[in-house]
């Protein structure tokens, strides 16, 4: 199931997610209410203008701006602790988030200053190198042992000329708690040496061009990881089973690559996580079992491989607080199982682009907080036990056409005046489709028996279908995207 029929879309909540996740940024010194006199050293004191100077400039005079940066005369985006009686800079935040956040140059670049701030804990830099095509920007590949001790988050997001690789270097940070370099255009492989960041909480590494495996090493020591996000790379080969001894992870996007082969037994062992997305990948093997072991699983993301196998060998009662299951376009086949309508807590169901045989079970109607459910484009055959009213709540929401053997009855349906597009009415009162032509209705999308099967009838049903299509892009993004993940 592709996102890209809506790609300002996604782009939009990427930049509002690229806000919301810097809320420190809008007090540029901390507590300052301390001791507004207190002095700064001269040497850190140059040392943070002449770091902002290769990032905004060289002709932004910061002693002449701000002669007293964490006292009386703040820098935006700059914040500052007292430390035994002297400021020093913990924070920076380079590029335009708020109108008066510093700007910064054509020509921008990370100066060895930078590594001279040595109680700097945070670091951002957002939308600052923007020029790919004549000013092509590395990340430093050494230097950052400097800042060991004090750094623990650093984000590098949406850089579009920051085109080096992920540098080894990195691993230097022992402290560092978050790493996010997103949205920028960093290519080749993984190092292994990420995997040495014991303290690592949250690594994303998404919307680049990186390539290779992922490593083994992601798993051996990063016992504190809760976010690991690799999602829309072009990283390739297959799930190393060593992600299973990520025991304290909450989410996993490794989305929009070009991995595969089985998915590992062992990422059962992943009892904590909330969210498993690998949507468009190349994965086979059906439904590893070892996903039953996830019993705090609620989102489950696996549309958009060929992943085969019979929908009803998985245990699905054991994934008892599923709300999202996304498994279109999977080359599943069976028929769909009583114990997926049981799952009380399911908002959105994606089997659509199957082999699914079979009925449709009417449990779906009862569940309490389902909003989304697509079936078509699949075997499925007999009678749609649903109300007239479930047709009108759902809307576009609900689509089961690309069925030729599935039908509906018409009593509920005549009452309200809505039916499921594309899907044609019960002849005679039995579980057998109308004669064919019969089945698409102009206005509401019910079949009404008896209608011409002319162009213009064709024309208004393939358009029902692309709003269908489009409807459930939308609810998909609704649902699953943009999760500070």
């Amino acid at each position: 199931m592709l996102l890209l029929p809506f790609p300002s879309l996604m782009r939009n909540l990427q930049q509002i997610q690229a806000i919301l996740i810097f809320p420190f940024l809008f007090s540029s010194v901390a507590v300052k209410a301390q001791d507004p006199t207190a002095p700064m050293e001269k040497k850190e004191q140059e040392a943070l203008y002449f770091a902002i100077q290769g990032f905004v400039g060289k002709s932004w005079n910061g002693s002449e701006l701000y002669p007293d940066p964490c006292g009386w005369t703040p820098i935006q985006g700059v914040s500052c602790d007292l430390l035994d009686g002297l400021w020093h800079v913990t924070g920076l935040s380079i590029g335009p988030v708020m109108d008066n956040s510093l700007g910064c140059t054509t020509d921008a670049d990370f100066t060895p200053h930078l590594f001279e701030l040595k109680h700097l804990k945070s670091l951002y830099i957002f939308n600052c190198f923007s020029d790919p095509v004549n000013h092509s920007i590395n990340i430093p590949s050494k230097d950052w042992e400097q800042l060991s001790g004090s750094l623990k988050t650093l984000e590098l997001r949406s850089n579009q000329a920051l085109a080096s690789e992920v540098p080894a270097g990195l691993a230097g940070l022992s402290n560092l708690q978050s790493l996010v370099l997103t949205e920028n255009r960093l290519t080749g492989e993984l190092p292994q040496e990420l995997g040495n960041l014991i303290r690592l909480r949250r690594l994303v590494l998404s919307g680049n061009q990186l390539s290779g495996q992922i490593p083994a090493s992601f798993g051996h020591k990063m016992t504190e990881l809760l976010i690991l996000d690799v999602s829309r790379n072009a990283l390739t080969g297959p799930l190393p089973s060593t992600l299973g001894g990520l025991r304290s992870l909450l989410k996993l996007d490794l989305s929009n690559n070009s991995l595969h082969g089985k998915l590992p037994e062992e990422l059962g062992q992943l009892r904590n996580l909330t969210l498993l997305d690998l949507r468009n990948n190349k994965l086979t093997g059906g439904l590893s079992s070892g996903l039953k072991g996830m019993a705090k699983l609620q989102e489950l993301l696996l549309s958009d491989n060929p992943l085969g196998g019979n929908i009803t060998d998985f245990p699905w009662e054991e994934m008892r607080n599923l709300t999202t299951l996304e498994l279109s376009n999977t080359g599943l086949s069976g028929s769909i199982p009583e114990s997926i309508a049981g799952l009380k807590g399911l908002k959105f169901l994606a089997l659509d682009n199957n082999q699914l045989l079979g009925g449709v079970p009417s449990m779906f109607e009862t569940l309490p907080a389902v909003g989304a459910l697509y079936l078509n484009e699949n075997n499925l055959t007999g009678q749609l036990g649903f109300s007239g009213e479930f047709y009108e709540r759902m809307g576009s929401r609900f689509a089961a056409w690309g069925n030729p053997n599935l039908c509906y009855s018409a009593p509920g349906v005549v009452s309200t005046g809505h039916g499921p597009v594309g899907v044609q009415q019960c002849k005679g009162g039995q579980g057998f489709p109308a004669a064919a032509g019969a089945g698409l209705d102009g206005d509401d999308g019910g079949g009404v028996s008896g209608q011409s099967s002319s162009p213009v009838a064709s024309f208004a049903s393939t358009a029902k279908s692309i709003n269908v299509f489009l409807g459930k892009q939308l609810v998909t993004v609704l649902f699953v995207a943009v999760i500070v993940r």
